[in-house]
């Protein structure tokens, strides 16, 4: 996969690069994939996803970040392999009812697109989430609609020198939520990092 150029900015700030390594690894997407994101903000995981699965749509409600997300796609134009569509809503809405993988970046109405998910059996669910308290609600929604099937937490630090040795800053921790709306044949990596179904 090539790395992805991201020269505009939402503010909000792009899902890190080290989160979205392991968002991928959870959504396993393959050619034959048509993934949604919702909440695009800069659009780097729609960038990615575009790298390996056939269709990806990104949602988002605020025009200001929707047109961050297309100046980025554009950037990256030449890596990108998916056919992408780009939609001004707010999710629910908006969602398509074909989607095999799905990325909540955000957590405004996430219980309406779960239910959305279970409805039109989305086979791979991931949602990141940055407060604890959130990080439980969304626990608790994907239990109550039978669908989890992990909850990740994680924390990266990037090193920087102090006085000739190397520090570390770190970010924020973040929850992932990972879960299936679908049936038994769900792709999964293998170590080699081949997917398999």
């Amino acid at each position: 996969m090539s790395p992805i150029a991201l020269p505009y900015d939402a503010k909000a700030g792009p899902t890190k690069p080290e989160v979205r390594a392991v968002v991928q690894s959870k959504l396993a997407l393959t050619a034959d994939d048509y993934f949604v994101e919702v909440g695009s903000c800069t659009g780097a995981v729609t960038i990615e996803a575009a790298q390996r699965a056939g269709r990806v749509t990104a949602v988002e409600r605020k025009p200001e970040r929707l047109e961050t997300t297309e100046k980025n796609l554009a950037a990256n134009e030449g890596t990108i392999r998916a056919d992408v569509e780009v939609r001004n809503a707010e999710a629910p809405a908006g969602l398509p009812d074909d989607a095999d993988a799905l990325f909540l970046g955000g957590s405004r109405n996430f219980e309406g697109v779960l239910d959305h998910a279970v409805e039109t059996g989305v086979d791979r669910i991931v949602m990141n989430v940055s407060r604890l308290e959130v990080a439980g609600k969304a626990a608790e929604a994907f239990r109550e609609r039978d669908i989890l099937e992990e909850v990740v937490q994680f924390q990266v630090s990037h090193g920087y020198e102090l006085a000739g040795a190397t520090s570390f800053d770190s970010d924020n921790p973040v929850y992932m939520l990972v879960g299936s709306a679908g049936g038994d044949d769900r792709p999964t990596a293998t170590d080699g990092g081949e997917v398999t179904r």
